[in-house]
C-alpha cells in the first residue's frame, strides 16, 4: 500500500489511507519457539478441556510442571483465538422487541 518510491511522501500517503505514520514502520515481532511449543500444548488442553479458561489452564499446566503466568497465558490464548465455552449471563433473557 505505501510505497517509499512513490513522488508522495510517507506521511502523506499515510494521511491518506487514513493509518498513523508509526504503522507504516511498526515490523512485529517473531513468536518464540518457546511460545509457539506452549501454544501447541494450550490448544491439546482447550481441546480435552473446553471450558477450562486462563486460570485453569494455568492450574492444569502447573501439574504438569510448567510454569506459566495467568495473563500471558491469557494473551496466547487470545492470538490463538480461543477462550472457554461456559455459560453466559442473561442468555434466557428475551431480547426487546420479542
Amino acid at each position: 500500500m505505501i510505497d517509499p518510491e512513490h513522488d508522495l511522501p510517507i506521511k502523506r500517503q499515510a494521511e491518506v489511507l487514513g493509518i498513523s505514520r508509526s504503522c507504516v514502520y511498526y515490523e512485529p515481532r517473531p513468536i518464540s519457539a518457546e511460545d509457539l511449543w506452549l501454544m501447541r500444548h494450550i490448544d491439546e488442553l482447550h481441546l480435552n478441556y473446553p471450558f477450562a479458561g486462563s486460570r485453569m489452564l494455568r492450574d492444569l499446566l502447573g501439574h504438569e510442571g510448567l510454569e506459566v503466568g495467568r495473563r500471558h497465558l491469557r494473551t496466547l490464548m487470545r492470538r490463538m483465538g480461543i477462550e472457554a465455552i461456559y455459560r453466559r449471563p442473561n442468555t434466557s433473557r428475551p431480547a426487546p422487541g420479542h
